[in-house]
Formats: C-alpha cells, sequence, structure tokens
C-alpha cells in the first residue's frame, strides 16, 4: 500500500477523505498518510458522477458545464469537486477506461512492426480516441499529465515507441513525446467536426510523420 510521507511540526492537519494520521512524537514527526479505498457512499458517488460525465461529454461535449455533470448524476457540485478538482480530472478519470485499452492495443500490436509505422498508427488512433468528446482536443496536453492509469499508460506507450523510432533512426533525435502531443491536438481540433474523418486525420498524420521523419 502507497505511503505519502510529510514532515510536520505541531498543530493538526486535516486531510482529504480516505487519510490516516501516524505520528511518531508530538513535536517534529514523521506523517505517514495510508491510502485506503473510499467509503461506500463516497465510491457510489464518485462512480455515479463518472457514469453521467461519460453521458453528457458524449451528448454534449467536453466543454459542458459541470453543474449539469452534478445535476445529471444527482449530486451537488461540492461532491463533484471534492471527487475532482478541476474539469480536467473529470475528463482524464472519464477517459481512463478508454485509454488504457487504447495503449494495451497498441503495444500488442507493436510486435514486428516496422518502429515508424508503429509510431504513425498510434498518433492516428490517439486522434481518433481524442475525438470522441467534441472539445477534448484543447485539454488533451493536460489531461495526458493526470495520473490515472489510462493517462499514464497512453503516455508510457507513445514514449517508448517514439524511443524505438528513433532508436532505430527513423526520427529526428529533437522530437519529442511532447512534439506528438501537440501534433494530436492540432489534428484532432482540425478534424474533430468532420463526418468522416478517417482519412483526413490519416493524411494530416503522414504529413507530420514525413516532417519529424529522419534525413
Amino acid at each position: 500500500m502507497p505511503l505519502l510521507r510529510f514532515s510536520v511540526s505541531g498543530g493538526l492537519l486535516h486531510l482529504p477523505y480516505g487519510g490516516i494520521f501516524h505520528l511518531a512524537s508530538a513535536g517534529e514527526a514523521d506523517l505517514l498518510i495510508d491510502e485506503i479505498p473510499l467509503r461506500a457512499d463516497a465510491q457510489r458517488n464518485r462512480e455515479r458522477i463518472l457514469t453521467a460525465a461519460e453521458e453528457v461529454f458524449l451528448e454534449r461535449g467536453a466543454h459542458v458545464s459541470l453543474d449539469d455533470v452534478a445535476k445529471h448524476a444527482g449530486v451537488g457540485i461540492g461532491t463533484l469537486y471534492r471527487r475532482f478538482p478541476t474539469r480536467e480530472d473529470l475528463l482524464a478519470a472519464t477517459y481512463s477506461a478508454r485509454f488504457l485499452a487504447f495503449s494495451e492495443n497498441s503495444r500488442l500490436r507493436d510486435t514486428g512492426q516496422d518502429p515508424l509505422n508503429a509510431l504513425r498508427v498510434y498518433l492516428e488512433e490517439l486522434v481518433q480516441h481524442t475525438n470522441v468528446y467534441r472539445g477534448l482536443a484543447a485539454s488533451l496536453g493536460t489531461v495526458l499529465q493526470i495520473e490515472t492509469p489510462g493517462c499514464l499508460a497512453t503516455s508510457q506507450e507513445g514514449a517508448r515507441l517514439l524511443h524505438n523510432a528513433r532508436t532505430a533512426g527513423a526520427v529526428r533525435p529533437d522530437i519529442s513525446f511532447s512534439d506528438l502531443v501537440c501534433m494530436a491536438t492540432a489534428i484532432s481540433l482540425a478534424t474533430e467536426q468532420d463526418s468522416s474523418p478517417q482519412a483526413h486525420v490519416a493524411h494530416l498524420v503522414g504529413v507530420f510523420m514525413d516532417g519529424v521523419g529522419k534525413r
């Protein structure tokens, strides 16, 4: 079970839900916080919020009012913010399972594939996944930095494929994963209103890959 260690001195420290104090002494002390599961009612509220967010984001886009998400979930806005302090936190949590499946499929497919083509397919599918929620592209860079299982796996998979392509000499050494995210964001914004974006996405990804290829 993971532990977070703090140095404290005097007074009381009030933790968010789910923390347990272990004080070594009354003065200067190490504070260990055991992360424990949410209470049953808190877990139910979290699941209701995520279910409501998925439905509302799919129907109306990622920029929908969080008040509307809370109302759809049947919880107060304070309850939503306790679980998800920012819109990006909620987007990352709602998208986590989708991104986790995407990254796992990418890793399984990569066996024996040309490194540059594997990176191209990853970028193309990242754009397609981003376009599931209209308007998510504008927050993609922030969302991928939030440590949900899916966001972590997606970032790690992209970094792995980029490393493989650089090691093979197929990609310029100055290209970073952040560059891939910037391009995915730009392509998503350019294609999110298309009724059938697949061909347009593939074309724009191809243009980008031609630019990053090592000459």
